[in-house]
Formats: structure tokens, C-alpha cells, sequence
């Protein structure tokens, strides 16, 4: 195809992917559904992990929970057999831990199945000043927060190769799209998350499976006592955010193959910005936002959350 034919394809078609999207506003896209789907959550002992959980029992699949706290996951298993999963699964997993993720997902497909639904939810943060983060600290963020990803995906991603059937789900945050104060760690695991499945994402699309699909979520502060202490400047505009709030609306977003979920909706302004202002003035509206201030109050989730 030459250049002015080529052009004209692509002009063309953004337009109408632009009209298709604002169709989408105005009517809601249909739901897929999951019922008898394996979904794989990792983190699912507590917090977004429980709370997904129990929404997408709702849509009875079969449900695969892991986590390092035993108890906690047969609360959440409790629950979400209350709100209509078919089946739910537990395993005790260290996501951090490349050798015991090969193993427990190689039981997971022994006594479960194929995974076609995979959420990779778990999570730490430090909540140190680069410079004060113990060496150890910094490598159990990148080991939880990415490395997990990489062996998860390589675990369970060839299935749904095979079938050209599945869905990736990366829990990332708003902090993989914009560097805050207090958090170059955590900023920059979740900035690899984000690259990372993006990048898979396009491979799959590259190579024609299509029917694998990516959601990307960066939510801002959660209240979940992770990030417990740190204040939002302005509420109105960065609200702490319910987890009932996210939950349903990472389900949501599954659920209509949405690629990327940023929450609130003014992450969406605020990510475009960051990328088209000069450098003075992002960095004056970062001060504006509260981004260099967020973590001086942090006190991160107490042993009795956890």
C-alpha cells in the first residue's frame, strides 16, 4: 500500500473510532460473559483482592485465590461462595518467589484448570525516601510488584495463547503513570507493570490473538491501609478511593474489555498533561496536586491490618 492510501486508511479510521467511542458514552457496551471462566487473583487475602473476589462471584466463574495469609483467604473464599462463585480455590503462594509461583500455578492447572482469567493484584510498598529504603526493601517491591508478572503471565499466558481466549489483568496505580515524592521504588515497579503489559499486550495483538485481552488499572490512593496516613490536598479533585468504589470498577472494565481504567476520572486530564507541558510547569502543577507532599504523613498498613 502506498503513503497517500495508507494515510487516508488511518485518517479515516480515526474518525470513526472516535465516533465509536463517543457512542460508547452514551450507550453502555455489552458485558461479557465468565460464568465457569478460571479467574486467578493473586493478593486475594484482603483488601481489592477480597473485594474483586466477591464481585466477580457474582458472575460465577471459578475462582483461584492466592496469597501468603491462609486465613484471610478462607474469609475471602467464605465470602465470595455467599455471593455466587461456582467453585473457589485457594493456595497459599509467595509471589515474590519465582520457583514457588511455577509450582503452585502447576498444581493450579493440575487440580483446577487452565487459568483464562488472570489478575495480578498483589502488592507492597515501602513507603521510604529512595536514599532510607534498605536494599532488601527495594527488592521485595520489584520482586512482588513486577517480577510476579513475568512469571505469572509466563505460567499461564501459553494456555490462552492456544485458545486465543483469556484476559490479563495488571493492578498497577496512578504512580506507574507519574512519579511522586516518597515513592521511587514503588513508582518505578509500577511503571514497569505498566510497560510491561502494554508490551505484552501489543505482542499479542502482533501475533493475532485477539481474543487475549489487556486491562490495565491505575487507581490513585486506595483506602485500603496500604497507604494509610497519607493525605489528599485537594479531595474534590484526587479523592482517597472507596475499594468498593474500584472493585466494581475493575470488574467493569474486565467485563467490557476496557485496556486501561485510571481512577478517579481526572487522572486521565492529569496524565495527558504531564506529557504535553513543559517541564516548569509540570513540575509547578505536581506541587499544585500535592504530589511532593503525599507521603509525609505516611504510616502504611499496621501488623493488626495485616
Amino acid at each position: 500500500m502506498n503513503f497517500f492510501l495508507e494515510t487516508i486508511k488511518v485518517l479515516l479510521l480515526s474518525i470513526w473510532y472516535n465516533v465509536e467511542s463517543f457512542i460508547y458514552l452514551l450507550v453502555p457496551m455489552k458485558k461479557k460473559n465468565i460464568a465457569g471462566e478460571v479467574v486467578l487473583i493473586t493478593g486475594a487475602g484482603s483488601g481489592i483482592g477480597r473485594l474483586m473476589a466477591q464481585e466477580f462471584a457474582a458472575h460465577s466463574p471459578v475462582l483461584v485465590l492466592w496469597d501468603i495469609n491462609l486465613e484471610g483467604m478462607k474469609e475471602t473464599a467464605r465470602l465470595a461462595k455467599c455471593n455466587g462463585a461456582s467453585r473457589v480455590h485457594y493456595y497459599i503462594c509467595d509471589c515474590s518467589d519465582k520457583n514457588e509461583v511455577y509450582r503452585v500455578a502447576d498444581q493450579v492447572k493440575r487440580e483446577v484448570g487452565d487459568v483464562s482469567i488472570l489478575v495480578n493484584n498483589a502488592g507492597i510498598v515501602t513507603g521510604k525516601k529512595f536514599m532510607d529504603a534498605p536494599d532488601s526493601l527495594i527488592e521485595k517491591t520489584m520482586e512482588v510488584n513486577i517480577m510476579a508478572h513475568f512469571w505469572t503471565y509466563k505460567a499461564f499466558l501459553p494456555a490462552m495463547i492456544a485458545n486465543n481466549h483469556g484476559h490479563l489483568v495488571s493492578i498497577a496505580s496512578s504512580a506507574g503513570l507519574i512519579g511522586v515524592n516518597g515513592l521511587a521504588d514503588y513508582c518505578a515497579s509500577k511503571f514497569a507493570a505498566v510497560g510491561f503489559a502494554e508490551s505484552v499486550g501489543l505482542e499479542l495483538l502482533a501475533s493475532g490473538k485477539d481474543g487475549v485481552k489487556t486491562t490495565i488499572v491505575c487507581p490513585y490512593f486506595i483506602n485500603t491501609g496500604m497507604f494509610d496516613g497519607c493525605q489528599t490536598k485537594w479531595p474534590r479533585l484526587l479523592p482517597i478511593l472507596s475499594p468498593e468504589y474500584v472493585a466494581k470498577k475493575i470488574i467493569h472494565a474486565v467485563l467490557t474489555d476496557q485496556i486501561y481504567l485510571l481512577l478517579p476520572k481526572s487522572m486521565y486530564l492529569i496524565a495527558a498533561l504531564k506529557n504535553v507541558l513543559p517541564m516548569k510547569q509540570a513540575v509547578l502543577l505536581g506541587q499544585y496536586l500535592g504530589a511532593f507532599n503525599l507521603m509525609d504523613t505516611f504510616r502504611g498498613r499496621s501488623k493488626k491490618q495485616e
